[in-house]
């Protein structure tokens, strides 16, 4: 008899994905990186479309003030959207849950474009924030069903650092137009902007939608688990009022999972998008005056700021690149708890410290890049470490719940940031963006406080 070959470890297990697993894998990375594209078209045209809309200088307090509206305004619809679509993925399936979510954050992005007011500019980010939400889940989950147990961690960990294709394609976007606007390419005053091209090139996702409708099938685990409850053979959670949410919130120990994996998300959460992603503006309090200092004023100086923008974007994901596969790397030498408890502190210090000393371009080219490197290595940790949490019937519901209702607490990240700028730290002037930014530093703590009420998953497989 011939002996049974043990599975692979380490990244030789993704020697055992077939054909069609890597098919799952690249239709998911596609589906995140442009979800992740959407995120940063935003983070990068945030300020400009918000002055443009407002007739004021990009560095007008009352633009910094409202860009923190729009980034809560579109939190909100990611947690809402997230936690819905969480739901239906449970119910649905996950394949027309990722369909319907990419077509609505293609859809309302572009729309972004059209905006004519501070005000619908909003109602367009709420919207696309409910497609932008849902996306993770659905992919993560139907990426990490449909995968051998032994090569989940490495899979997902490879998903989670592709997103930083999204991310720096739109910082190449942003570094091409700015580029263009320094050398006249875009006339003042006239309805075609930048920040306009930016929100319109959202619309591409759209193409992915035939492909992942009739190109993807339900996973195997799903598929029994709803045969299952079709027989009669176990009960469904949707007799329950909104189904497997309320079902979770209700079920030990499914229950203390969803509550201490939601604080453990929202920490990074509110540490990346309240903090990390207003590295863009970092970038324009550090250069502005040395800009003008060097002669530079009108389009070419709005140029050379999109520029710089653009390379700051570009370095934060390349150092989350590096940080992703990190800790894919670390948490399978340490297990799940010790790898998150690192990084937390090594957010916690990069960040602060980036906030406090970046001044001059040089700075730029080493700081970003490690912040990026410390505070995106988190959402690898969640991509691999939420969907070993929950059982099959739960897992949609619980990952997305995690992942996304976080950002009702992140949605007060902006706020805040926004709030110890103009009012805490007035009296600091144009540096109070700064002490803003280190004081909210404080929240990567909360990842860590939360890590010993969570089990550890290393080397287990997904809970049935």
């Amino acid at each position: 008899m011939t002996e049974p070959v043990a599975p692979r470890t380490g990244w030789a297990s993704l020697k055992d994905l077939n054909r069609y697993q890597w098919f799952v894998f690249v239709i998911c990375c596609l589906a995140w990186d442009l979800d992740c594209l959407d995120q940063q078209l935003f983070v990068l045209a945030r300020d400009p479309a918000i002055a443009s809309l407002m007739g004021k200088p990009v560095n007008d307090p009352e633009v910094g003030k409202y860009g923190g509206y729009a980034t809560a305004v579109f939190m909100i619809g990611w947690a809402i959207g997230g936690i819905g679509f969480g739901v239906l993925g449970d119910r649905l399936g996950r394949v027309k849950t990722l369909t319907a979510t990419i077509g609505l954050y293609a859809l309302f992005t572009g729309l972004s474009a059209v905006s004519t007011s501070v005000n619908d500019f909003m109602l367009y980010r709420l919207l696309t924030g409910l497609g932008v939400g849902g996306a993770f889940a659905a992919a993560v989950v139907l990426l990490a069903e449909s995968v051998p147990d032994n090569a989940r961690p490495y899979i997902l960990g490879l998903f989670q650092a592709s997103s930083v294709i999204g991310n720096c394609g739109a910082a190449f976007i942003s570094m091409y137009l700015g580029s263009l606007q320094k050398q006249n390419y875009f006339t003042p005053g006239e309805w075609l902007t930048p920040w306009r091209v930016m929100f319109l090139i959202g619309i591409l996702p759209g193409i992915l939608l035939a492909i992942v409708q009739f190109s993807l099938k339900e996973p195997a685990k799903w598929q029994a688990m709803r045969d299952a409850e079709r027989a009669g053979v176990r009960p469904s959670p949707w007799k329950a009022f909104f189904g497997t949410l309320t079902s979770i919130l209700v079920t030990p120990p499914w229950s203390k999972r969803v509550l201490f994996g939601l604080l453990l998300t929202s920490a990074g959460v509110i540490g990346l998008w309240g903090i990390g992603f207003f590295s863009p503006r970092l970038t324009t309090l550090a250069l502005e005056n040395t800009l003008k200092a060097e002669g530079l004023e009108g389009a070419a100086l709005s140029g050379e700021l999109g520029w710089w923008r653009g390379i700051t974007s570009l370095l934060q994901n390349l150092g989350a690149f590096l940080g992703i596969f990190a800790f894919s790397w670390v948490t399978g030498l340490t297990g799940r708890r010790p790898a998150f408890a690192l990084f937390f502190i090594l957010a916690a210090i990069a960040t602060s410290y980036t906030f406090f000393n970046l001044q001059t371009r040089e700075d730029i080219l080493w700081m970003i890049p490690i912040m990026g490197f410390c505070q995106l290595a988190l959402f690898g940790g969640y991509a691999i470490y939420l969907p070993e949490l929950f059982p099959t019937k739960y897992r949609s519901t619980g990952t997305s719940f995690c992942y996304n209702a976080g950002r009702f607490l992140a949605a007060t990240g902006p706020f805040t940031l926004a709030h110890l700028t103009s009012t805490v730290f007035a009296g600091y002037g144009a540096e109070a963006f700064r002490y803003a930014g280190v004081t909210m530093c404080s929240v990567f703590l909360l990842g860590l406080l939360v890590l010993p009420f969570l089990p550890e998953t290393k080397g287990k497989p997904l809970p049935e």
